[in-house]
């Protein structure tokens, strides 16, 4: 017993020790700062069955100490007086009480938590917070919304792509309706709420039971007004809780509320009875679903079906411009015995494609530097140009009205991911990087900005902006006093199973990440205006883990690199 009290204070002391690099907050925004977690969880289970090992003996010495006194007493008590009519006995039975039942008091009241709570109340403070809880739940509602995903689909996990597929409980579905709920979002908390009842229909147990449920499920559904379908499961939840006192409210409200619209019905009905003259409606001719049509969409939604490779096409005349090569940058020394392979990925704006330009050995380098100091990205803010934490946005799909009983509207992500910045100086493979990116895209990197690396989270996303600064943005990288972002340099160092693609909403181009690649284009035209075009968004990962590193080339420095156009648009 002595020896377990005293492992399980050296198990404190290790676990302690593995978390000094975890960061108490936004977990949700990076997978690869959540694979610390999973490494948390090991060794907490690993310290459980330490306790539980300790319990176990303790528990079998009480239980030996048992059953030898039972078979003793068992025998004694047949012939009290003859049996401690035996001097041993007799000193046996005052040992036992004087001395024996006090150890086993002690021993019973010995606690073996002690070290198993003081660990876990030292690793609390490393865990994922209510926040963090939240943003990985609202990610999946992201996810189910922009790729399409019924409710059962990520219930059962087969999603595309994934390997670790994991069933949802209905305690999970009804978690998530319940954080949807909360958020006035009573879309989401209606699909949840049905698939929590369908799998409590379907016979599994739960610590969640279907009245809830349904109280849950039909009040979202008349917030959305559908009032008889709200009637029905209300009428539901009374046949399982007669005396449930809020749902006969309710029932009688329906009731009365379906009454006053039929009869309203039948009023607008005796009216249409009346003879009117009926305008001839004119057959409106339909519309072709071009290029034109595309640019009519609402950026949203264009960026939405980009992500499920929807979308604007390019043609077979455009395609067939596009190119594959081998590329020197115009017989860079570095590059004219082994040039690299380069493919075109749209035409405009022009987008290329490095391919094989950055090793497994490099990638795993740079996050290795990059994952101590991950923490949550920033954006420029158009107004001051300063770089702030990515900031909220109310997503368009969620309801307004007022809650009820919270009152709030809680806001989605509009960026999820977290980044760290490395300068050159710190590691000869960073220098390498910065050194490769100016061979062949022929730019001065003395005034780019540190190359970013990027790790996106549960859904993790960077919805529709522009790299460079606007006409109505003048501050916009004032601070830096290198003039506004020329280029992007984006590398992909993972693949990823499903999602995560850059896309572009204007013009409909889509590039898929695939580890070891880069992609390039200009934010500028030569003149110096911005090229609007290259608006663009990271999708939410569905499967996978994202990793990224960019590099903002801007325009101090390229003025005899990149020489001016006389045109707008040249």
């Amino acid at each position: 017993m002595l020896f377990f009290r005293k492992l399980l204070p050296c198990w404190c002391l290790l676990l302690l020790s593995c978390r000094t690099t975890l960061s108490a907050h936004d977990f949700f925004t990076s997978i690869g700062q959540m694979t610390d977690l999973l490494l948390t969880e090991k060794d907490l289970v690993t310290a459980l069955k330490d306790y539980i090992k300790a319990e176990e003996s303790k528990l079998e010495r009480i239980k030996k100490w048992a059953e030898k006194l039972e078979a003793l007493t068992i025998a004694a008590a047949q012939d009290p007086e003859g049996f401690l009519g035996h001097p041993v006995n007799a000193f046996k039975l005052m040992k036992r009480l004087n001395t024996e039942w006090g150890d086993l008091e002690s021993l019973v009241l010995s606690d073996t938590t002690d070290g198993f709570i003081s660990n876990l109340t030292i690793q609390r403070q490393y865990f994922p917070t209510d926040d963090d809880q939240t943003g990985a739940a609202k990610a999946l509602l992201r996810l189910q919304d922009t790729y399409k995903l019924d409710s059962n689909t990520i219930a059962t996990g087969n999603l595309p792509g994934a390997t670790h597929k994991t069933l949802m409980t209905a305690e999970d579905c009804y978690e998530l309706g319940k954080i949807a709920y909360t958020d006035v979002d009573y879309y989401h908390t209606e699909l949840w709420m049905a698939q929590a009842l369908k799998q409590l229909d379907g016979g599994e147990e739960s610590t969640v039971d279907a009245v809830t449920v349904l109280d849950y499920l039909s009040y979202a559904i008349y917030q959305q007004g559908e009032m008889e379908r709200a009637l029905e499961y209300t009428k539901r939840l009374l046949e399982l809780d007669p005396e449930h006192q809020r749902a006969k409210g309710n029932v009688k409200y329906f009731e009365f509320q379906l009454e006053k619209q039929r009869n309203a019905s039948k009023d607008d009905a005796n009216k249409q009875k009346e003879p009117e003259k009926k305008e001839t409606a004119e057959k409106k001719p339909k519309e072709k679903k071009d290029k034109k049509a595309f640019s009519l969409i609402p950026e949203r939604k264009k960026y939405e079906m980009l992500c499920r490779g929807e979308g604007i096409k390019m043609t077979p005349r455009r395609e067939s411009r596009l190119f594959c090569r081998y590329y020197d940058n115009n017989h860079n020394p570095f590059y004219v015995v082994g040039p690299v392979k380069q493919q075109d990925e749209w035409d405009r704006p022009y987008i290329v494609r490095f391919l094989d330009i950055i090793s497994a050995k490099e990638i795993e380098k740079v996050k290795q530097l990059a994952k101590p100091r991950l923490r949550r990205a920033t954006i420029s803010n158009p107004t001051t140009g300063v770089l702030e934490t990515a900031h909220y946005r109310i997503s368009k799909r969620r309801a307004t009205v007022h809650d009820p009983k919270t009152g709030k509207l809680t806001t989605a992500q509009y960026r999820i991911s977290k980044s760290a910045w490395l300068t050159a100086y710190e590691d000869p493979v960073v220098q390498t990087i910065n050194q490769r990116i100016e061979d062949l895209t022929g730019l001065e990197m003395d005034t780019a900005e540190e190359l970013q690396v990027a790790n996106y989270g549960v859904g993790g996303q960077y919805e529709p902006h522009f790299d460079f600064g606007r006409k109505d943005e003048p501050d916009a990288f004032k601070e830096l006093g290198t003039g506004n972002r020329i280029a992007t340099w984006l590398f992909y160092m993972s693949d990823v199973s499903a999602g995560g693609a850059t896309v572009f909403p204007d013009v409909g181009a889509s590039v898929r990440p695939q580890k070891g690649t880069a992609v390039f284009w200009y934010n500028l035209f030569p003149s110096g205006e911005g090229d609007y075009s290259t608006r663009h968004a990271a999708c939410p990962v569905l499967v996978g883990n994202k990793w990224v590193s960019n590099k903002w080339i801007h325009e101090r420095g390229q003025e005899w690199r990149r020489p001016c156009g006389l045109n707008e648009t040249d």
